[in-house]
């Protein structure tokens, strides 16, 4: 044997022994850790300012609710023991995984993964490496690992973590990484159904059937039912407290400041129904507003309708009706023009999201049921296929907690909550349960 097969064969054996690995990514709580006891959520979602932490950390009453710091990095107003801060990430296959964390502090905290629990004593004043252990992970998928508070030594608190370390031979690992915002990373991706319509018709009307299962109905989100190429229409579970029904249309006027927007672009309100309130938006493009406080309920099935039509000025209206089906009664939500418009209903879609970084950790589902749309000679056209996609957060392995189909009751979407099994961008979809009912609207009585 040559000198250079015998300093291979050293190297090999120093290599195993020091339990050196093929990867290492460090996980920045930032962009991929949530505070999930449950009291802790209750309290958040019930200040004003739900992606911000508020100046005083302290609410009358109340141990103090630790957050997850999206700007300088880690755990803020770690106090209370019962605070359990979560972070995930996704494995590609399974593998032996070594764990460590950078963190600060003077405490003693609990770090659990894969039931497995094991103490680690912080004792410095700036960042450091904390050896966690070695784990078998036996299959390819998500991976939770929650950090718990357990005895404090200073009113500091129980310090910092600021990241995992993950070392093994686990192939490619999904989870938002330095470079991309954690806002947006924390919220999960959204997800889409993009419905395929014969291309030879012009649309006027779009019709969609939406249902919101109870274990799936949660703070923070947007069922959005009628998608067209200028705005969107659903409805939003706000709070504990508060639901609405959400109808928006961009101004042609690119901007996310609604102020900037000059009047001859703006949005102009044609009318709206009773108890709707109508208002500018801004911050992701802007435009003009309606929505209407609304006690809608998880396990019902609720119908929307969306006309687009140009006016033959230049301009186009467009006007949404939401109706429950306990009392069957259309109500209007508003009527808007559009100026320097001129198009029919164009690019029918659904989406799926949640707005709120902190609620990233809860998996979300809406069951859309029924889609027609109405050409303008007033021909009801079936919808049977829909293509599924995904934001920005779905791609590039940041995120795979996402999915979309079709079964017996119709399509569906779901995000979020980190579950295991993802439907690949731009796949298509055909109704499993045929042709639904077609609509019974006397356009004639709309308000």
């Amino acid at each position: 044997m040559n000198l250079k097969s015998i300093l291979g064969l050293l190297f090999m054996g120093v290599t195993a022994f020091s339990g050196t690995y093929a990867q290492s990514d460090t996980i920045l709580l930032k962009g991929n850790g949530y505070i999930t006891t449950p009291d802790a959520e209750s309290t958040i979602l019930k200040r004003e300012r739900m992606q911000r932490p508020p100046r005083s950390r302290q609410l009358p009453g109340r141990a103090p609710v630790a957050y997850i710091d999206e700007h300088n990095g880690g755990v803020g107003n770690w106090h209370d023991k019962n605070n359990i801060i979560s972070t995930y990430f996704h494995v590609e296959k399974p593998g032996e995984m070594e764990l460590k964390m950078e963190a600060y502090g003077h405490s003693t905290i609990t770090v659990t993964c894969l039931g497995k629990t094991k103490n680690i004593k912080l004792n410095s004043d700036k960042p450091a490496i904390y050896k966690i252990g070695k784990f078998k992970i036996k299959d390819a998928g998500h991976v939770k690992v929650d950090i718990q508070g357990k005895k404090c030594n200073s009113d500091a608190g129980f310090g910092n973590v600021l990241s995992l370390i993950v070392n093994g031979n686990l192939g490619e690992l999904a989870y938002i990484r330095k470079d991309y915002h954690p806002h947006f990373g924390r919220r999960g991706p959204s997800v889409h159904l993009n419905y395929r319509l014969p291309k030879e018709n012009t649309y006027e009307w779009f019709y969609n059937e939406v249902t919101v299962p109870a274990d799936y109905d949660r703070v923070s989100s947007y069922y959005m039912a009628c998608g067209f190429g200028e705005g969107y229409f659903g409805f939003q579970n706000n709070s504990p407290e508060r639901r609405k029904v959400l109808f928006s249309v961009w101004s042609p006027y690119v901007t996310d400041n609604a102020k900037e927007i000059p009047d001859s672009l703006r949005i102009k309100l044609l009318k709206k129904g009773e108890t709707v309130n109508v208002q500018d938006f801004g911050g992701e493009g802007s435009g003009g507003q309606s929505f209407m406080p609304y006690d809608w309920q998880p396990g019902k099935t609720y119908k929307f309708l969306m006309r687009v039509r140009p006016d033959g000025n230049g301009s186009t209206v467009y006007t949404a009706y939401f109706c429950d089906e306990t009392d069957g009664k259309w109500r209007l939500m508003a009527s808007f023009l559009r100026p320097k418009t001129d198009t029919w209903y164009t690019n029918p879609h659904s989406f799926l999201e949640n707005y709120n970084p902190l609620m990233g950790y809860r998996t979300r589902r809406a069951c859309y049921n029924n889609q027609w749309a109405c050409t303008k000679e007033g021909e009801w056209i079936p919808v049977t296929e829909a293509v599924f996609t995904h934001c920005d957060t779905g791609k590039n392995g940041k995120r795979l907690d996402y999915t979309g189909g079709a079964d017996e009751n119709g399509f569906y979407l779901m995000m979020g909550g980190f579950f295991d099994g993802y439907t690949k961008g731009y796949t298509r979809f055909t109704r499993k349960n045929g042709i639904g009912e077609k609509p019974n609207i006397n356009f004639n009585t709309l308000e």
